[in-house]
């Protein structure tokens, strides 16, 4: 990633409406048209994001954005929570891009992938679409 602000999206879709963006955006592409970059990651259902942003996912990473740890185990003492379960969620936040891993001497680092997270949500019949920072 570049030093620019990197800002994660994250929406509520269902499938077919984010490929058929994904495909606008590549046929847009394909014309010449410059398409604005975006980092997004898209659910279909609002139980999947809320896993994202649980209490503890936000704290979590909240603590590796303020302090840095050096390895899982620093993260966990950090939140003052089990390694295991510490471990797990780094393990779904990787595995979705939020946070990646480096190595660092014996322990894998967490590291956040991006400088924020929004939430966008579509309210049907509206016309209007919600954006909250997380």
């Amino acid at each position: 990633m570049t030093t620019e602000e990197r800002t994660l999206r994250i929406r509520v879709a269902d499938t077919e409406q984010a490929l058929d963006e994904v495909q606008s955006a590549v046929e847009a592409l394909e014309r010449g048209e410059e398409v604005e970059s975006r980092h997004t990651l898209t659910f279909e259902n609002e139980a999947d994001l809320a896993r994202l942003v649980s209490e503890t996912n936000l704290e979590l990473l909240r603590a590796i954005s303020e302090h840095e740890p050096k390895s899982i185990r620093q993260a966990a003492k950090l939140v003052n929570r089990d390694y295991r379960d510490v471990h797990r969620n780094l393990s779904e936040l990787e595995t979705l891009n939020v946070i990646e891993f480096e190595q660092e001497g014996q322990g894998k680092k967490p590291v956040m992938r991006y400088d924020g997270i929004e939430i966008d949500i579509d309210m049907p019949g509206t016309g209007k679409r919600g954006n909250a920072p997380a």
